[in-house]
């Protein structure tokens, strides 16, 4: 049986944070699937937030992981990080240690975390002896370097160097994201890496009813961070323009589930300082599993405007549970979603209002689509941990 190493360094980076993002799910779905596979043959490595890399005990790394799950399942409104102090037990039973150092055939990373510091990552092969396969999410700091942070874009070309400098194969979570990759390092690099697409697994949402709004009126859901590259600020103008246009009856609501990220203060304004809005559209900031599931099963659509993704996971989540989407016609997002969804311009601000006031009343749209997801097959973890073990094996086969 193959010796499987997992870095697990994203995880407990996010030690302090009570919700987790797209990455964090991947790296926990890593741990649980490769479990299952590998067994006692599964170790745990991380680079600690101290800096110290080294393993991690299996029994402190499956206590972390099930405390995480519990953690995320758990309704809380809390937005900011937990204290330090809260955190320091974890902190110190986490802490890497020496033994076991060498022993894996195949390290696997499916996170960002330290990539950027590729002499770093070097050392850390060496000193495991080990093979290297690794998780591309998206090249949209690199593509798109208008969305990023500051630095962002020097940033990721700096992991993108250490996945084509040291890596033995890659993994990609869409067809357009190993587009990206493969054009990225035929053109900064000599060597390119075996890459495979495998979707991403769509998360099983819990059972639970729908959310209802106390008004009553219909509402949408956006899910996804607060930034320029969601294509928020569309959708608020859309939504002020049918508060102004149309008799308030008329205006469904919208939740912007998210919390707030980088660049995006004409959104944040529109938010806090538009009275228009106030009466029609709602954030949540911090959203446990089941909130979020009423909330998309209650949901006439869920809405994913975006200018640049590398996968729609939130729009196979909501099509899971049988809520209808309009989502921006990406090729990442196409993937995810098949034939099912609605696809628009996101530039394309009239054809967004007509369909979501369509949505919005049950109409022709959305009744179409409704028939459409009879037929729609959601990917799946266990379809994707087959072609990630597949990928692990063939690397010392």
């Amino acid at each position: 049986m193959t010796k499987v190493l997992l870095d697990i360094s994203r995880l407990i980076s996010r030690v302090r944070h009570a919700r987790p993002s797209g990455v964090d799910r991947v790296e926990m779905a890593y741990a649980r699937g490769l479990g299952e596979t590998f067994g006692d043959n599964l170790a745990f490595a991380a680079v600690h937030p101290s800096g110290l890399y080294g393993r991690i005990g299996q029994t402190a790394a499956l206590a972390y992981l099930n405390e995480l799950e519990a953690r995320w399942a758990v309704p809380d409104g809390r937005v900011g990080q937990r204290s330090l102090a809260s955190v320091m037990p974890w902190m110190a039973r986490l802490m890497p240690e020496r033994r076991g150092i060498g022993t894996s055939e195949v390290m696997v990373q499916v996170s960002p975390h330290h990539l950027h510091q590729t002499a770093k990552k070097r050392a850390i092969l060496a000193r495991e002896k080990a093979r290297f396969v690794c998780l591309v999410h998206d090249l949209i700091p690199i593509e798109y370097p208008e969305y990023a942070r500051p630095g962002g874009q020097a940033l990721h070309v700096a992991r993108m160097e250490t996945v084509a400098g040291l890596a033995d194969a890659v993994i990609v979570n869409s067809a357009a994201t190993g587009a990206s990759l493969t054009r990225w390092i035929a053109a900064h690099s000599a060597k390119l890496p075996p890459i495979h697409v495998a979707l991403l697994g769509t998360q099983s949402l819990p059972q639970i009813p729908p959310s209802a709004q106390k008004d009553n009126r219909p509402f949408f859901v956006c899910l996804g961070t607060i930034e320029p590259r969601k294509n928020h600020l569309m959708l608020l103008h859309l939504w002020r323009s049918m508060a102004q246009e149309l008799p308030a009856d008329d205006v469904p609501r919208l939740v912007v589930i998210g919390r707030r990220g980088w660049e995006n203060e004409q959104i944040l304004d529109l938010l806090d300082r538009c009275p228009t809005l106030h009466p029609f559209v709602d954030e949540v900031n911090s959203c446990g599993d089941e909130e979020l599931t009423a909330l998309l099963r209650g949901a006439r659509g869920l809405l994913m405007p975006s200018f640049a993704e590398g996968y729609g996971m939130p729009i196979a989540e909501a099509l899971s549970i049988g809520t209808p989407v309009i989502a921006s016609d990406l090729p990442a997002h196409r993937e995810a979603g098949g034939s099912a969804p609605d696809y628009l311009d996101p530039l394309d601000g009239p054809g967004w209002r007509q369909a979501i006031l369509d949505y919005a009343q049950n109409g022709t749209l959305r009744r179409a689509q409704l028939e459409r997801l009879k037929q729609w097959h959601a990917p799946d973890w266990s379809e994707h941990m087959a072609i990630a073990t597949g990928v692990i094996r063939s690397t010392v086969g």
